[in-house]
């Protein structure tokens, strides 16, 4: 039997706001735990939600970012369950009437061909606290910081049909997110989770299997392994003859395997009804507009510009457009350096293995862009060798200096003169004898060896072009 997988996603984005959604407790992480909590967050009797406008703006910004209808009447309601760590009993959520619905977002790094995945609805809610499992041997410990923190809940229409269109889905809605400065999307911290509906049906089949979900992943390798683990699960009960359960699955990473959390609930299980203590959201024409003003340059506009005015591959420019902030600073290295090109080359290379190698981040490196630029002008001019701008660069890193008094000062400047550069090969001939003599009779391959032993023996100084032409004359 050939199999279709059938994948759906909701997305749970904390909005970067300062404040809870309906009080006025911080929302940073790694704070002591129950310390960020009030009696509204903590669900006691009398206490009363209160907006927070800066999420509204947001949420609203998020939807448009999406291309998403934003309603101008929304409504809060309330999601009934049990969970310890959600203290009123009940979350407050949006059900029927979300602040926003349709947009899409177009899958295209994968091998199938680009399509747009459509965003079923964006709806605004609280989250709740977290289940510490790990803090005592005999209980679990709850942690209610996080109650109230203000989320989105982004979620795809059942269309993605592999894990590597899932993957691609997930990191274009996080680029998103990060460019419009929604959410720092941090997956380590929580501040985007991932649930996975999943079912199968026979391919060419328009009616959908009984789907499981796979609640709380926090990486896009988990999600990818999830998807794959649970398709290969349900096509393994089907064709044994069996049938799939409606039900909430857990991942777990280390054996790779599904487990059953609980029975999968649908929304008639909430009881959903709307927030007595919070009247309908009412957003004007003028507000929504102000929202869209707002928005930045996206990531897919980004990177057709990237393609056209700086002549670059698509390879460098989803690397580069991957990352807010890498793709600022590389625009402001090319802008320094005259070079685009070069500018890529540099920041996908040199200047990303030693941000990744320090563990810092790129807003921290000390190369500023405007040395970088000026570096990167000597090694195009030909002043410096390659070999000698990477020394260079790793000396910018220790210090202030300029990168062409870096080069004066330790002699790293391109030598062309020719009779430095024939002093240098002597050297070699006579060090290296035996490979010397081969070269000479006949043996061409060797010419490079003996050109970097020419570098070499220059710290990276000798104009290569010009060693390997001195080099080729002595043959003649």
């Amino acid at each position: 039997m050939d199999w279709e997988l059938v994948i759906g996603l909701e997305v749970h984005c904390q909005l970067k706001t300062r404040s809870k959604i309906f009080c006025g407790c911080a929302t940073s992480f790694g704070e002591a735990p129950n310390t960020n909590t009030c009696p509204v967050c903590l669900g006691l009797p009398g206490a009363l939600p209160v907006l927070n406008a800066h999420a509204v703006e947001l949420a609203t910004r998020a939807s448009l970012a999406l291309g998403c209808t934003v309603h101008n009447t929304s409504v809060f309601a309330r999601k009934n369950y049990f969970y310890p760590d959600l203290p009123k009993g009940y979350q407050i959520s949006q059900f029927d009437l979300p602040i926003a619905t349709g947009g899409t977002i177009v899958v295209d790094d994968t091998a199938t061909p680009p399509r747009a995945i459509r965003v079923h609805r964006v709806h605004m809610e609280e989250d709740a606290g977290k289940s510490v499992h790990d803090r005592f041997r005999d209980a679990t410990a709850i942690d209610l910081n996080r109650a109230g923190t203000p989320l989105i809940e982004i979620v795809s229409e059942p269309e993605i049909h592999s894990a590597a269109d899932a993957v691609s889905y997930l990191r274009r809605l996080k680029q998103i997110l990060e460019y419009t400065e929604v959410s720092d999307a941090n997956m380590e911290e929580g501040s985007l989770r991932v649930d996975v509906n999943i079912s199968i049906r026979p391919r060419g089949v328009e009616t959908l299997g009984t789907k499981t979900e796979v609640k709380n992943l926090n990486s896009f390798s988990s999600a990818e392994r999830a998807v794959e683990v649970e398709f290969a699960r349900q096509r393994a009960i089907l064709e044994s003859g069996g049938r799939v359960e409606q039900q909430t699955l857990l991942y777990d990473e280390k054996r790779n395997q599904v487990r059953s959390a609980r029975s999968k609930e649908g929304s008639h299980d909430y009881r959903y009804f709307p927030e007595p203590d919070l009247p309908p959201l009412v957003l004007v024409d003028e507000f929504v507009q102000r929202q869209r003003e707002a928005l930045p340059e996206l990531p897919a506009a980004k990177r057709d510009r990237f393609a056209t005015q700086y002549g670059l591959g698509a390879a460098d420019v989803d690397q580069l457009i991957g990352n807010r902030t890498l793709a600022v600073r590389f625009e402001a290295v090319a802008s320094a350096a005259g070079d685009a090109r070069r500018a890529a080359n540099w920041m996908l290379g040199p200047v990303l293995a030693a941000v990744n190698a320090s563990g810092g981040s790129l807003l921290d490196h000390a190369v500023d862009p405007d040395r970088l630029g000026a570096l990167i002008k000597l090694e195009a001019r030909g002043d410096v060798s390659n070999t000698a701008a990477r020394q260079i660069f790793t000396l910018m890193e220790r210090e202030s200096t300029e990168p062409l008094a870096i080069a004066t000062r330790d002699g790293l400047l391109k030598v062309s003169d020719d009779s430095a550069l024939v002093a240098w090969i002597d050297e070699v001939f006579a060090e290296s004898p035996t490979e010397a003599a081969r070269f000479m009779a006949g043996e061409r391959k060797l010419q490079g060896v003996l050109v970097g032993q020419v570098m070499k023996k220059s710290k990276g100084s000798a104009d290569p072009k010009k060693v390997n032409q001195l080099l080729a004359a002595r043959a003649e």
